[in-house]
């Protein structure tokens, strides 16, 4: 536990969160910047391939005070029967740290490493006291250490750890008095292995339950099974009313999640389904398969013909499509008997089922696009790692106030990373905007063609307990960075900017500088994996449908973020939620215009193609043209060397633009995202809950503004299906007179190709369509012509 001292300087902390962009220019720049840190945090370098520990990060110089134990401490002052109550307070300047205190032990044993960073040390003595705690008045001086900075040793990993040492106490006259501490002080960095678990003397305002939520933390998502329940059929079912025809369901609940099959229409009572229910279970398999068949008989009137709880722990486990074996299941009933008890009737009835886990699939709970993890959940399955992700996390500049603290801004950030099953969490930098971090973190590859996140937050529960249970930690900001997209055993260290998109607009809330490297331990597997599928073989052989898939990510997201948040310290379900980007998929008329227009983007590099084409066509530059003329009669000569010519070509232009090949990785694009041309009622509109929450005015302006934009797709898919019907209606007689010039042209086509060599053919339509401007008209061609006049099926449309 640690307090800040009283008479701690208040115009150095005021200074300290001071934001340096209160009025923040609104054409900032938002995008990457690359940087150059001196990486190379306190360890030294090692042979390995994949670097040290500490190797992406910069170095930051602690000073640590180990407090081990204490002997032979005096009583309380006045009272020699009793034995003091102690307590050890290291003071470092206008820093102070508390260790907890003892009942009544003069042997008391502590071993509680205390950390300050360097540049916050403010005095040349380090003062470590032990203290008699008194409830009642001021706590009483027992005696003290006092080291001199200049004099603290320096250690570096891979050294052994320092040997804490006995050391006599003495009074503030510096008189040896009863008693000695054992201590360690040593000047390190953060590659020490005391760091992860130092209480740091700058996070001052911590208190209680809010101590374990600053620390780092490294975090494994649960490893999650699809459970396949195939509901086959049922058998003996005792149904109470033979006069009219039963409507038999069988209901299959996991958790708080429960699905149906339809109804059987069966008119004797051995219904048969046949239907695959689908659940998301977590390792261990703690919760039970809750069955129910029932019988619907009336509206919402539904009887339960009998119930069975099915354990998952000795479910089959399958890795390919092979149908695992069936079970019969005996059906019971409870029953309430008068006096109120309830017992279970066992029935003659039964339900037959096949259960199984299936690991051949990978469950996502992620986007494909934004997957970190792309393996089949059966480890047997699993191909061998192709290399080394690390991370380091360096420092955030200019963040943004993420809320008020006695009448200021202020913010206390920290950063979570997830890739695979692998989160992790940065220590909380309390009080600043500009947090230097400087952590490091590895992960195995399986795949390049994979997605790390990296979240930016603002810790809203230091206070611990009650007070600072149900805050939300709101966002900072998030980046993501393709695997693919980054160069082998390069180092990629840039400044990312943080943004986030609110109802009132988008909003730069900072900016985090990361250190990137991709190792690959095996070329071969890696270069292997761009030839395999991208999921598991089982989400091809035995496709789910998109109904399927959304629903089992939505239980996947559910059960990832209810374990994290179950962790100590908890990883909070919003932050979960946001790094799995729970939600993207809603509706959205920015993302449907960002679409839109990255569509347009690609089908404006064929427009490239065809204006260049109408250029040679209309000898806008006559060397060009001639060329074209002249490779056109070489490729027409021989026909041979049409494909060789066109991949040399492609060659060509790519080893031609290798010189401009990006050299940065990508990031989060605003003018992308059509995030700077929104206005507010679109993204008021995409903040909306579901269902919507608003005013019946407010829907009834979207839903008009929806009908506009439907009207606009609806003439293009008619247009489309117009073309397509007029093909249809070349052969179809509908135009009697169309078709029939239409097999006129065929048989005059067929005739005088059967006569003429191909490759004359091919001169003279090649030469007819590069003809001279001289020898053009702007009037359409008489295909085109012709092929406008063909009938469609619009004709019928009320």
């Amino acid at each position: 536990m640690a307090r800040p001292n009283q008479n701690h300087n208040q115009n150095s902390s005021q200074n300290q969160n001071t934001n340096p962009n209160p009025n923040q220019n609104p054409n900032e720049d938002f995008n990457l910047r690359e940087t150059s840190p001196s990486l190379g945090g306190g360890r030294v370098p090692g042979n390995d391939k994949v670097g040290t520990a500490f190797d992406l990060v910069e170095q930051m110089h602690y000073l640590y005070v180990r407090v081990v134990k204490a002997k032979e401490l005096e009583a309380k002052e006045g009272d020699d029967s009793s034995h003091p109550d102690p307590y050890v307070e290291v003071k470092i300047g206008n820093y102070v740290g508390l260790t907890k205190h003892f009942e009544n032990k003069p042997n008391a044993e502590w071993n509680q490493v205390f950390a300050l960073l360097k540049d916050r040390i403010q005095s040349f003595v380090v003062e470590v006291m032990v203290k008699d705690k008194d409830n009642d008045s001021r706590d009483d001086f027992i005696g003290r250490v006092c080291f001199d900075l200049s004099e603290i040793p320096k250690r570096v990993p891979p050294d052994s750890p320092l040997a804490p040492q006995w050391y006599r106490l003495e009074n503030k006259n510096g008189d040896r008095v009863k008693g000695e501490l054992m201590l360690a002080v040593w000047m390190g960095t953060q590659a020490d292995e005391a760091f992860p678990e130092s209480w740091h003397l700058d996070a001052t305002s911590v208190s209680g339950d809010g101590v374990a939520s600053i620390r780092s933390k490294v975090y494994l998502s649960p490893r999650l099974w699809y459970v396949r329940v195939n509901v086959i059929e049922a058998q003996e079912l005792q149904i109470n009313d033979r006069n009219r025809q039963p409507e038999v369901f069988v209901k299959v609940g996991l958790g708080n999640l429960v699905l149906r099959t339809k109804n059987s229409l069966s008119r004797n009572s051995i219904p048969f389904w046949n239907e695959d229910l689908m659940f998301v279970v977590a390792e261990p398999f703690e919760e039970q398969l809750v069955l129910s068949v029932e019988d619907k008989v009336g509206p919402n009137k539904d009887e339960v013909l009998g119930k069975c709880l099915i354990p998952l722990q000795n479910a089959e486990k399958r890795t390919d499509h092979k149908p695992p074996s069936s079970r019969w299941y005996n059906l019971e009933k409870h029953v309430t008997t008068e006096g109120g008890q309830k017992n279970v009737v066992k029935l003659s009835s039964r339900v037959h089922l096949r259960i199984c886990l299936d690991g051949g699939y990978h469950v996502l709970d992620e986007l494909t696009h934004y997957s970190s993890d792309l393996r089949a959940t059966a480890k047997q399955l699993w191909a061998p790692s192709i290399g080394v992700l690390e991370l380091g996390i360096l420092n955030a500049q200019g963040l943004s106030a993420m809320k008020k603290k006695d009448g200021r801004g202020t913010t206390d950030a920290y950063c979570v990373a997830k890739y695979g099953q692998k989160w992790i969490r940065t220590r909380t930098i309390v009080d600043s905007f500009t947090p230097k971090w400087n952590e490091q973190y590895t992960w195995e590859v399986f795949d390049p063609c994979t997605v790390i996140t990296i979240g930016v937050f603002d810790n809203c529960n230091l206070q611990g307990g009650e007070r600072g249970r149900g805050a939300k930690d709101p966002r900072i900001g998030k980046v993501r960075i393709r695997l693919s997209t980054l160069e082998t055993d390069r180092v990629y260290t840039h400044l990312y900017p943080l943004i986030v998109l609110q109802p009132s607009g988008v909003k730069k809330t900072g900016e985090i500088q990361l250190a990137v490297r991709f190792t690959c331990s095996s070329l071969i597997n890696m270069l292997q994996m761009y030839s395999q599928p991208l999921l598991p073989k089982m989400h091809y052989l035995h496709p789910l449908s998109v109904v399927q898939i959304d629903s089992l990510r939505h239980q996947a997201t559910q059960i990832v973020s209810t374990r994290l948040t179950r962790a100590e310290p908890p990883l909070r379900k919003e932050v979960v939620e946001y790094m799995l980007d729970v939600g993207s998929q809603m509706w959205s008329i920015r993302k449907s215009k960002a679409n839109y227009c990255r569509i347009l983007e690609i089908v404006l590099c064929f427009g490239a193609f065809f204006r260049w084409f109408d250029h040679i066509c209309n000898w806008k530059n006559p060397i060009s043209t001639v060329l074209v003329h002249i490779m056109f009669l070489v490729v027409t000569v021989f026909p041979r060397i049409i494909l060789s010519t066109v991949f040399f070509y492609l060659l060509l232009v790519g080893i031609w633009k290798y010189r401009s090949r990006p050299r940065h990785p990508p990031h989060m694009d605003i003018k992308l995202s059509h995030a700077d041309r929104t206005n507010l009622d679109e993204l008021d509109e995409e903040f909306d809950t579901f269902p919507t929450s608003k005013q019946v005015d407010v829907v009834r302006l979207r839903y008009d503004r929806l009908r506009s934009i439907g009207s606009r797709m609806q003439t293009v898919v008619s247009d489309l299906a117009n073309q397509g019907e007029r093909l249809q209606n070349l052969l179809s007689w509908r135009d009697p007179r169309a078709t029939a010039l239409f097999l006129i042209f065929c048989f005059i086509s067929a005739i005088v190709l059967l006569v003429t060599p191909f490759r004359v053919i091919t001169i003279i339509v090649g030469f007819y369509v590069l003809r001279h401007p001289r020898f053009r008209h702007r009037l359409p061609s008489v295909p085109i012509n012709f092929f406008r006049r063909l009938p469609a099926k619009s004709d019928s449309l009320l």
